[in-house]
């Protein structure tokens, strides 16, 4: 038998699409919903701009975005962000 709290626990955790991201690369996903540019992004942490399209493109393959013509990946992402924030602040 388990706990029922140790199973709530692990399905929200399991949820949270944001835990497959490290810590720099969801510092980049906050500064892309803040709607920074690659270049911005690189600026601001004082990376190569290579280096953020890098994070950038490792955010989007571990959030599973599709590629579609009719669809923008980086604002799915932050749809992705925002959801996940307000999950995680019980609203």
């Amino acid at each position: 038998m388990v706990d029922p709290e140790v199973v709530r626990q692990l399905l929200i955790r399991n949820n949270n699409p944001l835990e497959q991201l490290s810590t720099r690369e969801r510092e980049v996903l906050a500064l892309i919903a803040e709607g920074h540019s690659n270049s911005a992004i690189a600026t601001s942490l004082v990376v190569s701009e290579a280096a953020s399209g890098k994070h950038v493109g490792n955010i989007l393959a571990k959030l599973d975005l599709p590629v579609t013509d009719d669809t923008n990946r980086r604002v799915l992402a932050v749809l992705t962000y925002l959801r996940a924030g307000a999950a995680g602040s019980g609203g």
